[in-house]
Parts: C-alpha cells; sequence; structure tokens
C-alpha cells in the first residue's frame, strides 16, 4: 500500500543532471506538486533522487524475480518472453512489486530452438508470411504488451530461422494491430535484417562483428544487453567445440570488444539506446544475469561504451519510458508513478553511484530504505 511521504534534503535527476537540493511529495502512488497531510518525512542527507529504472528486457519466472528487481531500484521490468502464459501474464502490474510488462510468447521459425530446449509450444513457429497474421492475432488475445520476434541467423550451426520475407510479415502486422516490435538479433546480418525491416527495437548486439556502419543508423533504437553479451563470451565463447569451430573459420571467434564496439558505433550514429539485461533465471539459455543488479552492471558498461553516465541514466529512465510508450512514469514530475531510486553519491558523474542504494519506492510504496522519522 502506498504511504504519504516527503523526501528533503534531496537532489533530483531531471534527464539532465543533479538538481540543487529539493523536497520531492508522494501521495496516491504519485508524485504530487504540494505536501500532502500527515506524511511521513524522510531525509535524503543531499542524496540523488533518480526514476525507478526500467529494465527493457528480462525474463520473469515467478513474483521472487519482480522482488529481486524492486530490492535494486528496477521497479518496471519489460519481460521478452516466455513459455508459461499462465504463470507470467497473472504477474503484470502487481503491488509493491517491479510492475511487469510481457511479450507472451515470440516468434521463431517452427523447430527453433525455443521450442526444442526452452519450452516454448510449437504454436509459436512461423513457417512463412502467411502466418504472420495469425501469429499476431494470437498474441493480441493472449494480451501480449508488444511483440517479439527472434530473427535468428541460418549460418549458425544447429539454427532454425525465419527468413527475411516472413520477418517482415510479421513486423508488418504487428504495426497493423497498433504493437511495437522487438527483433532479437546476434549477428551483423540479423541485426540489418531486423533494422531493414522496420523493427522499432533491436535487443542484443554481435559478439563476433561489429555492427556494420550501414546499420547503425540514426534513429534505430537499440537495447544492447551488454551484460549479456559479455557472459555469453565468458561460457559459450571458452567451449572447446566453439574454439575449434572459431579456428576452422566456420564460426566466427567471440569477442565483448565486438558488443561494446557496436554500442559505440550505434551511440555515435544517432541510435536511441536503452538500457536492458536479459535477466533470467533459465538453465538453457547460456547465461542467467541476476535480475535487479544486472541493471547497475549494464549502466557501467554502457558508460564502458561510450555513453556518458548521464546517457545511461537516460537510457533506463526517460529513454524506455518514452519507446514504450509508459508515459506516467521515467521521470520525476507532479502526476507520474511514484517510482524513484534514492542513492548516497552523484551517479550523473560516477555510475557506480547507482549501487549505493538508500531508498527504493514502486507506485508510492516503500520497497526499501532507512525509516522516515
Amino acid at each position: 500500500m502506498w504511504e504519504a511521504t516527503t523526501i528533503d534534503n534531496v537532489r533530483v535527476f531531471d534527464g539532465a543532471g543533479r538538481t540543487e537540493p529539493r523536497s520531492v511529495h508522494l501521495d496516491g502512488g504519485r508524485i504530487v506538486s504540494a505536501p500532502p497531510d500527515a506524511a511521513r518525512r524522510v531525509d535524503a542527507r543531499g542524496g540523488t533522487l533518480l526514476p525507478g529504472l526500467i529494465d527493457t528486457h528480462v525474463h520473469v519466472e515467478d513474483r521472487a524475480d519482480l522482488e529481486a528487481s524492486a530490492h535494486w531500484g528496477v521497479t518496471t521490468v519489460l519481460d521478452m518472453g516466455t513459455p508459461h502464459l499462465d504463470r507470467t501474464m497473472p504477474l503484470r502490474h502487481l503491488d509493491a512489486v517491479a510492475d511487469l510488462f510481457s511479450a507472451g510468447h515470440p516468434a521463431v521459425a517452427p523447430g527453433a530452438t525455443a521450442i526444442r530446449k526452452m519450452g516454448y509450444p510449437p504454436s509459436i513457429g512461423v513457417a512463412d508470411p502467411s502466418g504472420a497474421e495469425e501469429h499476431v492475432a494470437a498474441r493480441v488475445r493472449d494480451g501480449a504488451d508488444y511483440v517479439k520476434i527472434l530473427v535468428e541467423d541460418p549460418k549458425q550451426p544447429g539454427t532454425k530461422a525465419l527468413d527475411r520475407a516472413t520477418v517482415q510479415a510479421l513486423v508488418d502486422a504487428a504495426h497493423r494491430h497498433g504493437l511495437t516490435v522487438i527483433a532479437h538479433t546476434v549477428t551483423g546480418p540479423t541485426f540489418r535484417t531486423a533494422v531493414d525491416a522496420g523493427a522499432d527495437v533491436v535487443t542484443h548486439v554481435p559478439v563476433q562483428a561489429v555492427v556494420s556502419r550501414e546499420a547503425a543508423r540514426p534513429g534505430l533504437v537499440v537495447s544492447p544487453t551488454l551484460v549479456m553479451m559479455r557472459g555469453i563470451c565468458a561460457t559459450i565463447g571458452r567451449r572447446p567445440a566453439l574454439r575449434a569451430l572459431a579456428a576452422l573459420r566456420v564460426m566466427p571467434r567471440m569477442d565483448f570488444t565486438n558488443s561494446l564496439d557496436s554500442v559505440r558505433r550505434l551511440h555515435h550514429a544517432g541510435a536511441t539506446v536503452l538500457a536492458g539485461t536479459d535477466a533470467n533465471r533459465d538453465p538453457a539459455t547460456p547465461f542467467s544475469p541476476p535480475h535487479g543488479e544486472a541493471m547497475h552492471q549494464e549502466l557501467g558498461l554502457l558508460v564502458e561504451a561510450g555513453l556518458s553516465p548521464v546517457e545511461a541514466l537516460r537510457a533506463a529512465t526517460v529513454r524506455p519510458a518514452q519507446v514504450f510508450g509508459l508515459a506516467d512514469r521515467g521521470e520525476i514530475t507532479a502526476g507520474r508513478r511514484a517510482d524513484l531510486l534514492l542513492v548516497d553519491g552523484d551517479p550523473t558523474t560516477d555510475i557506480g553511484a547507482t549501487r549505493n542504494i538508500t531508498g527504493v519506492w514502486v507506485a508510492g510504496h516503500r520497497f526499501r530504505g532507512v525509516p522516515g522519522s
């Protein structure tokens, strides 16, 4: 349950920097302009108040994932595919935990890894462009908040991939239904396929090559999930079989530097970069970034890839709110949800300060923090 609160002596991240110390008021689960009656008062002691962070790529199993996210100040999470609609969809928009949105089932090729090894139903396989409309209509019936398409590379060993025409048909069908499209890509060619098809958001960046200059276009929106790409390189990339394939030039060598350089190139080209982690607890995946905590790792990696600390903070707050139409969050202004992260220090100059958490509020509910006076 929300609680009327006034946070005093706090510097607010306003999207461009930190304000002078001021007070921020919460009432009815929202940020309000005037002090509410009988408010609990919290002395921030000059700390920095951020909008609750938004993770643009997670996979949620249960409520514990949402609790872990909120514990780390990640107050909104965007699920990018679940094999268990009956478990995941009822977790959306619960009180006092991270607010969940979901793609439901993604679109994949028949017989894809998601079906064979990750528990997704065969019905999500789209054989050709004629199946695109029914797939998207099924997602609408499921109540999905957006559409996810797995754009795989048929040159990768053992991969079943959608062809370019089917990817295009899926994007067009989703747009006819007014839904945002997120395209999963892990290689340079698949990245280009997603961009050419008009996907609204491309998630992941390659580890085997840098995104081409032709694909790095102004106006693109990318959630690179650097923490996941680094984890993949540290696990799969060290397996003897893959090292052998790389040595034989059957498969390019995985190098996390390619992912960092891709983000650097995309950022310089004018792309919008979003913060996403691919947090998950699926034993079938090559790496499982931890819910919530991984976001702070991702922010650091975005800065390593060339974003300023302010730009990295925007990638986890105002930018995803704009891209995904979440007009009620992402900024600390009157009328927005009271999703807030209070930290010691100045994350606009030291991105590591986001870990110095002293308070978290989810829709006005104090999830974590020092008691008020």
